[in-house]
């Protein structure tokens, strides 16, 4: 269960910095966000894959959960400055 644990937060880091790396501009937005983000979108691209049976195919997997990611950062950092817009 650790490992699961820990195998989640590693492919999260790194779905959801690829996620960052795609985005124009700046977000401003913490690194435990990105990684919630990334975790999220790699746990629903996954299920995605599997849904749809290219879960085989590894690159397009993660271009499927970068997307995703790039889309669940660019909302929380749309999120957070709505907040300190105000």
């Amino acid at each position: 269960m650790l490992i699961l644990l820990i195998a989640a937060v590693v492919t999260g880091t790194i779905v959801g910095g690829l996620g960052r790396l795609v985005l124009p501009g700046r977000q401003n937005i913490g690194w435990p966000a990105t990684i919630l983000a990334g975790t999220v979108a790699a746990q629903v691209g996954g299920g995605i894959a599997y849904l749809f049976h290219f879960d085989d195919k590894l690159l397009l997997v993660l271009l499927v959960e970068v997307v995703l990611a790039a889309i669940c950062v660019s909302v929380v950092a749309k999120a957070q400055a709505g907040k300190g817009g105000a």
